[in-house]
């Protein structure tokens, strides 16, 4: 059954509380997750390694990118509908995106296992970082179908009101990668080999307890075959919000192929202290999605019920929390990001170079969470246009013109300030999109109301 208390009679501050700490907690674990492979490699003391290890990051956004739009999607639609009371919708719902993400998984593994050449050379890899590039993506490709089901049902399972158990996934996945790789990158000596293999073997895990969960714990969702189905908007809707949700994940590795790729410029040794400073930074923007992660069936449902009046006080209960959050978390990585960078990997020039990206990084990291706030408001509402809009314009339309401008005129300086301005701008036009969106969907609810 749906939880209704949490959907409808908690108060709306403990409900965000309910719900966004386990995401919160869960995206903390994506962010160890992330940061698990740089670390260890980076403690064999070889800047190269670290080097291929950030460059191909971009292939593993790609595959979360893939899982996301099926994820987002899939929540935004799944929740409207359990607010509306549509169970058995729901179930068909979920069912699509489990097999949509397993057959997605099996292309793109086999397109990136087929095409490595062609896509080391993409990612910006030279001829010092090339070989230990292939070896970790040898192993990374065969996880995509295992990246994109742990993505995409780390959302789905939220949409039922269960963020616990989305985050037990998360954990499960993060905690076996992390007890794996000191042992296959240092003890067994396979250095960025045996990272990319634990990372294999985390993902499959996690994979696996999301399909036990919902074959024996959840009453809501369905891995059914009979379930299974395309039409009655399903695809459509699952897609209409999914595509915008991914698109920012997919011009966020191609950016940052293109960063790489003008960081390459200046060396190997900026590569990988950029790689360090964007773990850090992460910090920050992982914790603040978390918020906007954790908000979203709670708005999508009270959007379904038609509660305007609980829809607005998440949203704005929700935006206290991510300015203070971003006060905090912002200071803290500030202060601490010297002690940081250096439990990356002893090198006195990444070193020196990774403190002043990460200082960089953080400029608009005291508001980036109200980005989130705003984008997975739009996402509840099932407003893909402005979803769209705003995806394509934070790591495209803004970002990408920036990095060239500012890299004529400013050089390695301005590479690194691009993200935070482009940052700045999107926030703006989140906080524009969505006042347009909410006022205009809710005026039609009004008008049907007023009409029955």
């Amino acid at each position: 059954m749906v939880d209704k208390e949490i959907f409808e009679h908690m108060p709306v501050p403990k409900a965000i509380l309910k719900s966004v700490v386990p995401a919160i907690i869960g995206m903390v674990v994506v962010l160890v997750y992330n940061i698990a492979d740089t670390y260890f490699v980076g403690q064999i003391g070889d800047p190269l390694q670290v080097a291929a290890v950030s460059l191909t990051v971009p292939v593993f956004l790609l595959f979360m990118a893939t899982g996301n739009l099926l994820g987002i999607g899939g929540t935004s639609v799944i929740s409207r509908a359990l607010g509306a009371g549509r169970i058995e919708y729901a179930k068909k719902v979920s069912s699509f995106v489990f097999y949509a993400s397993l057959i997605l998984g099996v292309f793109m593994m086999m397109l990136f296992l087929g095409g490595m050449g062609f896509i080391l050379k993409l990612i910006g890899a030279s001829a010092d970082t090339a070989g230990f590039a292939k070896s970790y993506l040898m192993y990374v490709a065969p996880s995509a179908p295992f990246v994109i089901i742990s993505t995409a049902f780390s959302n789905i399972v939220r949409a039922e009101g269960k963020s616990k158990e989305a985050m037990v996934g998360m954990m499960i996945g993060t905690i076996v990668n992390i007890i794996l790789d000191p042992i296959m990158i240092l003890s067994m000596n396979l250095g960025v080999a045996g990272a990319a293999l634990a990372t294999l073997i985390g993902n499959v895990a996690g994979a696996a307890y999301y399909i036990y969960y919902v074959l024996k714990k959840s009453s809501l969702l369905s891995l059914s075959p009979k379930d299974f189905d395309f039409r009655d908007n399903i695809m459509l809707g699952v897609f209409a919000i999914g595509i915008p949700a991914a698109l920012n994940n997919v011009l966020m590795s191609l950016s940052n192929i293109l960063l790489n790729n003008f960081l390459a410029t200046y060396g190997d040794i900026q590569v990988a202290a950029m790689g360090v400073a964007m773990k850090v930074a992460m910090i920050v923007a992982l914790l603040q999605i978390g918020l906007g992660i954790g908000i979203q069936p709670l708005l999508g449902y009270s959007y379904g019920a038609q509660n305007h009046k609980r829809f607005n006080s998440i949203i704005k209960v929700a935006l206290l929390y991510s300015i203070v959050m971003g006060v905090v978390i912002t200071s803290l990585c500030w202060v601490g990001a010297p002690t940081i960078v250096r439990a990356f990997i002893d090198s006195k020039e990444v070193f020196t170079y990774g403190v002043q990206f990460v200082k960089a990084l953080l400029v608009s990291g005291v508001v980036i969470g109200t980005l989130f706030v705003f984008m997975n408001t739009l996402q509840a509402l099932g407003a893909a246009k402005e979803s769209l809009i705003l995806s394509i314009s934070r790591q495209g339309l803004v970002f990408v013109p920036l990095l060239f401008i500012l890299n004529r005129t400013m050089g390695l300086t301005g590479i690194v300030y691009a993200q935070p301005f482009a940052d700045i701008f999107s926030i703006a036009l989140s906080a524009l999109l969505f006042f347009y969106k909410s006022r205009k969907l809710w005026a039609s609810h009004e008008s049907v109301l007023e009409v029955h």
